[in-house]
């Protein structure tokens, strides 16, 4: 009988160097060679073990791919350049790209992704929180890491997604601080006397994102249907180099040193002196000659919902139609240094407000206004929808203006106040508890005149008695 094994079956066997080794054949390579795994211990039971666990995975179609897996930095640059990049929104696909530079690759960069462990995410995630940054951060850095993992257990390239046996840390969400009715109208008051006046009426009134309102088009607006299209929005994107070699190309802007304590260079700058460089920096696209995908772009909506027409009150006509009289006299001051762009809310020179500029007008109407600070989307979304709420329009009618995909979401926009709350709790009390009433003192005896009969006044006089 011939010796030979038959196909598919492990052999195990005790080497000269002093160890028991395991050879499995998983089946074949890319390339058509045998696909044979090895696997070795110190004891027969362990290597055993070893092999029996790998047999498993191979029966059951769970194996990882053959060859050497790639780092965690490697895989991250696949994963956001050729598979997120097919699906994310371009200010997503920036926000990913942000996160993997700035906390991914300098966190676990060079870890294999296979040999990848939950004790080295729960590491960089402790370290992120120490060195200030917040938990809702550190929560999105975990949802995009265990998005690439998920996708390279897909394809057979790890294991397992470890990302999934680590707690991200608890976030508080961020309580919604809307205007009220009194503050929507002192804003409002305040933006009147600017020339962007339409832009917070727009914003405050009817609930629209700023990317959405800066982004709106005469193309679509139907001032006689009295309807906003929101088709398109208005997005500051991260410029990409379009060169060949990008380390290169920025090597006059690289700065591997930190600043020196007291850095008069950034003194203006909010955020502080920049991070340094890595050694392998591919940024400052800014710079290129043959930048691409980025500064002010116009993008469609995050969703088809947020592309659904929205009515527009129709007091607020009349003063569109003179926003739009006062743009033609702009356009016509402008002669040929006008910039079309179809934009409602535009600058002298025809092109797109800036939603820098834009942010810091709405910091400054909110001083002008005497309201304490608070978020552009408080002092605009949640302020609609709060506001609608209190005019007894129902949650699903506020969805609908508010284009949201969930109710759920928009019971998160809409915010109680207190005088409301006080005002139901008064009405469930009455109505358990019905307020005493006033007893009936029955009659009394009157000297005056009265329309009565002589007989009814004689018969009152006859029960006082």
């Amino acid at each position: 009988m011939s010796p030979r094994k038959p196909n598919m079956e492990s052999t195990i066997y005790f080497g000269a160097d002093g160890w028991w080794h395991g050879r499995v054949t998983m089946g074949v390579k890319n390339d058509g060679s045998p696909d044979r795994r090895h696997r070795r211990a110190k004891t027969e039971t362990e290597v055993r073990r070893k092999v029996r666990e790998l047999e498993r995975l191979r029966d059951q179609g769970r194996a990882t791919n053959a060859g050497r897996k790639p780092t965690v930095a490697q895989w991250m640059e696949t994963y956001l350049t050729d598979i997120a990049s097919l699906k994310l929104k371009p200010r997503s696909l920036d926000d990913y790209w942000s996160k993997t530079r700035n906390d991914i690759v300098p966190g676990v960069g060079q870890h294999r992704i296979d040999k990848l462990q939950p004790e080295h995410l729960e590491r960089m995630y402790r370290a992120m929180l120490d060195a200030g940054r917040a938990p809702s951060h550190v929560v999105k850095v975990h949802r995009i890491l265990s998005r690439a993992l998920k996708i390279a257990h897909r394809r057979r390239i790890v294991g397992e997604n470890v990302a999934t046996l680590v707690d991200p840390p608890s976030i508080d969400e961020t309580e919604a601080n809307p205007f009220s009715k009194e503050e929507a109208k002192a804003f409002l008051e305040a933006a009147s006397k600017r020339p962007t006046f339409m832009r917070w009426i727009v914003g405050v009134g009817m609930g629209f994102r700023q990317g959405e309102t800066l982004g709106l088009r005469w193309s679509y607006v139907d001032l006689e249907a009295e309807l906003f299209r929101p088709e398109w929005q208005l997005q500051r994107l991260t410029w990409r180099h379009g060169c060949a070699d990008p380390h290169a190309c920025g090597a006059r802007l690289h700065r591997f040193e930190s600043c020196p304590a007291g850095c008069a260079t950034h003194k203006g700058y909010k955020r502080g002196c920049p991070k340094p460089c890595p050694k392998t920096c591919k940024r400052h696209a800014s710079t290129c000659p043959q930048r691409k995908e980025g500064g002010l772009v116009f993008t469609r909506p995050k969703t088809k919902k947020s592309r659904n027409a929205v009515p527009i009150p129709p007091v607020f006509i009349p003063f569109l139609h003179d926003h739009k009289a006062r743009q033609e006299e702009m356009r016509a001051a402008a002669g040929e240094l006008w910039q079309e762009h179809d934009v409602v809310f535009s600058r002298p020179d025809g092109r797109p407000l800036d939603p820098r500029a834009d942010y810091e007008e709405f910091k400054g109407l909110l001083e002008e206004a005497g309201i304490d600070d608070r978020r552009l989307y408080d002092g605009s979304r949640h302020t609609a929808g709060t506001i609608l709420n209190e005019l007894g329009v129902d949650m699903p009618t506020i969805m609908e203006i508010l284009r949201h995909t969930q109710i759920s979401q928009t019971r998160r926009y809409v915010k109680g106040r207190s005088h409301l709350s006080k005002d139901a709790m008064r009405r469930m009390g009455e109505f358990f508890v019905p307020a005493p009433t006033t007893p009936d003192p029955g009659p009394t005896e009157t000297r005056t005149e009265t329309a009565d009969t002589r007989a009814a006044r004689a018969r009152r006089r006859r029960r006082v008695r």
